[in-house]
């Protein structure tokens, strides 16, 4: 599991109520009525993680940038 999968599945979690983002294929358990607050909670969540998880990636340098 990546960090991002990690991060995304706490938030599912956390905020969500949601114990798996794994597909169960069943209606039962892929399925969720939420609370459109749980769902604006879960994205402030998930921006405020994106937001950190980028601050701390190394910038790349003035080369890598020219080479893309």
């Amino acid at each position: 599991m990546t960090t991002i999968d990690s991060i995304l599945a706490e938030i599912a979690r956390r905020h969500l109520s949601i114990e798996t983002l794994e597909t169960r294929n069943a209606d039962s358990l892929d399925f969720y009525d939420t609370a459109v607050w749980c769902v604006r909670d879960a994205l402030e969540a998930a921006f405020k993680a994106g937001v950190e998880l980028g601050a701390s990636m190394p910038k790349p340098t003035e080369s890598e940038i020219a080479n893309t």
